[in-house]
């Protein structure tokens, strides 16, 4: 029973995946990120201040149109930490063949090394107007 479960998941991530890139594909060809039809944040609005994921759309159009400096300039974290997204996607669909890395992944001192990460650039981009 377990492995059929897991077959089905991993074929639900794979479709979510090919369906997330041609999203993605079809937000490039259509919507420009000055066109107003990507959502506006939420936390800049309130309080003026850049939050932790302001620019990963403009980053992602960037992305997608080749031009990684301009993406990286949107949001410099973001870009960092896509290599760390895709590490974790393959660790959870390579199952238990990886259980050091998904060790590493999961543990306390790495997820609160990111949650540092990620606060400590929130603080640094306000500051430094990044």
């Amino acid at each position: 029973m377990q492995p059929d479960f897991l077959q089905r998941y991993r074929t639900i991530l794979i479709v979510a995946g090919c369906i997330a890139a041609a999203g993605l594909g079809l937000l490039y060809l259509l919507a420009e990120p000055s066109s107003g039809l990507y959502p506006r944040c939420s936390f800049k609005m309130l309080t003026g201040l850049s939050c932790p994921g302001c620019g990963s759309q403009r980053a992602v159009h960037a992305m997608l149109a080749g031009d990684f400096r301009a993406a990286f300039a949107y949001n410099a974290l973001f870009m960092l930490e896509l290599p760390l997204l895709a590490l974790l996607a393959i660790t959870n669909l390579a199952g238990n063949r990886l259980p050091r890395l998904r060790r590493f992944l999961g543990a306390r001192f790495f997820i609160l090394t990111i949650l540092a990460t990620i606060i400590i650039w929130t603080i640094v981009r306000n500051i430094f107007d990044v």
